[in-house]
């Protein structure tokens, strides 16, 4: 078996006569948190959405663990275990947070229709998701309505969700975004967490998330990969240097 978990061989994505992922080649490798930054526009997303079949590639491949996936169902990529965390980030604001681990949980069972059956076979599913907030640090929230948290611990929450489908391979798009530095760091040290036994692939806009937690970085501009390596390489690379000019990212990472 190869040390890469995921892998891409030239993939694109043409929109319209705009290409905008550009035979990207990417490794993952086994147990890795692995970053995809780059300047707005760079395509990060898009690499995102083809990965987990959101959108079909105009050509390239797609290998996670080895099996070629790149014409199969969402679904089907997600049940392999390469879950991307907003996939189901539709946490259902007005239940409780322990009520919506707990659909999660149903959800890895199949029983997601299953809405009309007793409360008292969702109460087996209370200790694992007990069991998955203490995992999070929600445990003091179980009983809290979702929408009446704050947006750092929701966040988490979405994660909780998403271990509630035991994924082996994690897709966080910018799980920071929007946050104050008291959540920044919760939500750092809870990837730092949940990254035992699993490999994370992230697209981060903030860089010193990044040179915090990353093993490896992916840096993309304008669709293409420009530079990858550890996070002291790559931010000492010219080339990422000067992409990154008149957007001070790289500059504010090492204050």
């Amino acid at each position: 078996m190869s040390e890469f978990i995921l892998e891409t061989h030239g993939l694109t994505k043409e929109f319209k006569g705009f290409v905008a992922v550009s035979n990207v080649d990417l490794k993952v490798q086994k147990g890795h948190i692995h970053a995809l930054i780059g300047p707005n526009g760079a395509g990060k997303t898009t690499v995102f959405n083809l990965l987990t079949k959101f959108l079909p590639p105009t050509a390239g491949t797609i290998l996670f663990e080895g099996s070629d996936i790149t014409r199969e169902a969402p679904a089907v990529t997600a049940r392999r275990g390469m879950v991307r965390s907003f996939q189901i980030s539709a946490t259902f604001p007005n239940l409780t947070v322990l009520e919506n681990v707990r659909i999660g949980l149903q959800r890895k069972l199949g029983t997601e229709f299953h809405f009309w059956r007793s409360a008292k076979s969702l109460d087996a599913l209370n200790g694992k998701a007990m069991a998955l907030l203490e995992a999070v640090d929600l445990t003091q929230f179980a009983d809290t309505v979702t929408a009446e948290m704050p947006y750092g611990r929701k966040r988490a929450l979405e994660i909780a969700t998403t271990l509630a489908l035991e994924p082996t391979m994690l897709l966080l798009d910018e799980p920071t975004q929007g946050m104050g530095n008291e959540d920044i760091a919760r939500v750092v040290e809870l990837i730092r967490k949940v990254s035992a036994n699993r490999s994370i692939l992230m697209v981060e806009h903030n860089l010193s998330v990044v040179s915090n937690l990353c093993d490896r970085i992916t840096v993309l501009t304008r669709g293409s990969v420009l530079a990858e390596g550890t996070y002291a390489e790559v931010s000492k690379n010219p080339k990422v240097l000067e992409a990154y000019v008149g957007s001070d990212d790289m500059s504010d990472a090492h204050h």
